[in-house]
Order: C-alpha cells, then sequence, then structure tokens
C-alpha cells in the first residue's frame, strides 16, 4: 500500500491532481481506479525504445486515466464485482465481502456507502440482478443496465439529508430481505422480482427534498402537473424517462414494457404516505379473512406494494446504530423544509416545537408499528419478528433519550453520514 502511495503522489505531480485521490479516511488514502493504470502512468522507458515515442505513449495513457476519471463517475466503484481483482484489494475486498450479507438485517449500509465511495445503490442493485440472474432471464445488456442504474444514482438529489441515494440503496436491500422471506420467495415470478427491485431503487428518484404540502403551499410546477400524489407522481415519470432513455428495456415487446410501466407505477404510487390508512385497512381486511392468494397475479402485486411500503419506512426497524443514524438525516430534512417556509410553518417541520424524539415516537406509534404488526401477520417469520423487537427497543429509547443523549447521537451521526458528492 505504501508503494501504491508513493506512485500515486508522483502522479499527482505530474498532473492527474484530484482526480487521482477520491478520499480519505483515518489516514489512510484509498484509490478507485485499476492498479494497472497507475503502472501505466509510472511507465518506464524500456531500453531500445526513443524518449519521444515513450513519452509521447505515457503521455496519452495518463490522459485516456485522467479524461475517464473525470468523465466518468459510474467508474467510481460501480464496476461488477467479478472484476474487482483489477482494484485495490484491501478497499474493494470489504465491500465484496459485506455483499456476502447482503440479506442480512443489519446490513450496515453507512458503512457499504463509504466503501463504494458514494456507490451503494449502483453496487448493491448490481449485484442483486446477479443474484436473481436477472441479466440473463431478460436478455439485458449488461452495459446499459450499469448505465441505467448510474443515471438513477445521480437522479437522487446529493443535498437531500434523508431522501437520497443512500436511502434508497436502504430500500433496495430491505426489499431483498422481503424477497426472501417464504411466503413471496415461493411465489414470486422473474417479473415480480425485477419490478421490485426496480420500483425500491427509484421510488424516491428526483425527490427534492420538500413534502407534497410544501409544493401544494408554494404553487410548484409539480403540483399543478399532478393533481394527487404529487411526489410519488413525479418519482415514477422520472423512472419511466430514464429507463425508456437507457433503453434497458427495448428489445422486449411493447405489450410487455407497457405493462412493467404501469405496475412499476402502481408500486411507486403505494408509497404515498398519505394512502396509507387505505393500504392498511385493505391488509388487514385480507389477513382477517385469509383470502390473499399468492398464485393470483392481483394479490402478488399487492404484496409488492405492502412490501415496498415496508421498506420505505422500516428505519425504526432497524437495529438503533443504524435506526438512530437515520432519524437524525430525515429530522434535519424537516427542518430543512421549516426554514425553507416563510409562514405557516408545517408542525413537522418546526424546529422550535419538535425534536428527533418527538418525531420518531409519534411515526413509530401512528404509522410504523401498526404497519409492521401486520406484516408479521403475513409473513410470521424470524425475521418480521426480528423487526418488530427492534421497533419496540427503538421507542422505548426514543421515550427515554434526554438532550444530552440525543446530542451525542446528532455528533455520531455526522461522523458516520460523510458528505455526498453532487
Amino acid at each position: 500500500m505504501l508503494a501504491v502511495h508513493h506512485t500515486v503522489t508522483s502522479i499527482l505531480s505530474q498532473g492527474l491532481g484530484q482526480a487521482a485521490v477520491l478520499f480519505s479516511r483515518s489516514c489512510y488514502v484509498w484509490f478507485c481506479f485499476s492498479l494497472f493504470d497507475i503502472c501505466i502512468c509510472s511507465y518506464s522507458v524500456p531500453a531500445g525504445e526513443s524518449e519521444d515515442h515513450a513519452s509521447n505513449r505515457k503521455q496519452r495513457s495518463k490522459l485516456s486515466l485522467q479524461m475517464y476519471l473525470q468523465c466518468s463517475r459510474s467508474f467510481h466503484g460501480t464496476l461488477t464485482f467479478r472484476h474487482l481483482h483489477l482494484l485495490d484489494q484491501v478497499y474493494y475486498g470489504q465491500a465484496k465481502c459485506m455483499l456476502q450479507r447482503v440479506g442480512t438485517w443489519n446490513f450496515d449500509i453507512f458503512l457499504f456507502d463509504r466503501l463504494t465511495n458514494g456507490e451503494s445503490l449502483v453496487c448493491l442493485t448490481l449485484e442483486l440482478f446477479c443474484k436473481y440472474g436477472l441479466i440473463e432471464l431478460f436478455g439485458l445488456d449488461p452495459l446499459r443496465l450499469h448505465s441505467f442504474l448510474v443515471r438513477i444514482q445521480e437522479g437522487y438529489r446529493s443535498r437531500n439529508p434523508y431522501h437520497n441515494s443512500l436511502h434508497a440503496a436502504d430500500v433496495t436491500q430491505a426489499m431483498y430481505c422481503y424477497l426472501q422471506e417464504p411466503k413471496l420467495s415461493e411465489s414470486l415470478t422473474s417479473w415480480d422480482i425485477l419490478l421490485a427491485l426496480l420500483a425500491a431503487a427509484t421510488h424516491d428518484l428526483e425527490h427534492p427534498g420538500v413534502n407534497q404540502n410544501f409544493l401544494l403551499k408554494n404553487d410548484h410546477f409539480l403540483a399543478s402537473l399532478y393533481q394527487n400524489s404529487v411526489l410519488e407522481n413525479h418519482h415514477w415519470k422520472s423512472a419511466l424517462s430514464h429507463l425508456r432513455e437507457s433503453g434497458l428495456l427495448s428489445h422486449l415487446p411493447i405489450e410487455d414494457r407497457h405493462r412493467m410501466e404501469e405496475r412499476l407505477g402502481s408500486l411507486i404510487l403505494a408509497t404515498d404516505i398519505s394512502r396509507q390508512n387505505e393500504f392498511l385497512s385493505r391488509f388487514k381486511a385480507h389477513l382477517d379473512r385469509k383470502d390473499l392468494n399468492m398464485s393470483s397475479p392481483e394479490h402478488r402485486q399487492f404484496i409488492l406494494q405492502m412490501a415496498l411500503k415496508c421498506a420505505d419506512i422500516c428505519n425504526p426497524c432497524r437495529p438503533n446504530s443504524l435506526s438512530t443514524c437515520w432519524s437524525h438525516c430525515v429530522t434535519k430534512e424537516f427542518f430543512q423544509q421549516g426554514r425553507a417556509h416563510r409562514h405557516d410553518v408545517s408542525p413537522l417541520c418546526d424546529r422550535h416545537s419538535n425534536s428527533v424524539a418527538i418525531i420518531q415516537k409519534s411515526f413509530i406509534s401512528y404509522v410504523v408499528e401498526p404497519l409492521f404488526v401486520q406484516w408479521a401477520r403475513f409473513c410470521d417469520t424470524p425475521l418480521s419478528h426480528c423487526m418488530l423487537g427492534y421497533m419496540k427497543q427503538n421507542k422505548k429509547y426514543w421515550s427515554n433519550a434526554g438532550q444530552e443523549d440525543l446530542m451525542d447521537n446528532a455528533q455520531t451521526t455526522c461522523c458516520k453520514v460523510l458528505p455526498r458528492g453532487t
């Protein structure tokens, strides 16, 4: 590693600048480009080769590397993991090791995001597509898939403390955990799985960092464009735009594409929190009647809607170390919206009348708990009961947390959630 450091120091002095170094942590410098390219840049003239020819070749190689690093964000941590032998083994070896546990509920998405230099959504979703063999099953072009996922990741606004690509990656990982539940894994089709992963990855695409009420009060153009579920319709249409522009599914029959787009919209629109009671009442009625039939396409779609709703708000059901980080992130975003309000601040966004603890206790009691209790009725698995256990622990934590505890956790969150590049 020391030798690599000296090599890159030499490269920097020759004009590569910031393109070479991605970020540093705990006094260790991590690199995200091919060691093969480092060797090219430190190329020495072999015997028998003219200085001019060697210099030109070396400069072309350096320029190529510099342009590639500057123009392709997709290179930073988003190569398929079967090519990791070309990259720094210490850095990417840890990310690859983490992906072996991607189906565990205590998966630390914050750590994974650091190990992939903020590319967690691309890396994780690619891994899940490979796990399910979706590339082969649907004849997807790997380069188009990669390009599509990079576009999706960049479509999330990094300045949002909560509704960013890290949240999308977390929801996608949670959705994968739910897809492994026996009642789902034994019944879902390949189309169901493809749609579930796409919906999870795109469900908050192009989120502006404010809620629907803010858009309506400020006569935002999105509010006039969509009459209801303003944000969710925007996320759906943004996802369709990226899908069509990428040509990812252009080889499929047009009927299949149209059906897929409608089903994708059905899933994303279900995340509208204002429709929570509608979906919860329907779910509870099905469970009371015991009439859910997973061989029915309509019922499978409904269960995927409920799974995505659970994945979207599952933060309070994560281990406390992860849950508190998310709590501070979402509260920060609420308070940012409150500052943007000139008048008539929404109660949830008023930092003077609210705190992280107050917001979380209400959210868990009135939104999260009713949903996950019914989800546990449906699945009745170790995971579903594990989530309820974490939820109760976190609810108790926020009930007992003092101001000093909240400040300590806020500092921990600031250290754990690194600034994300634009």
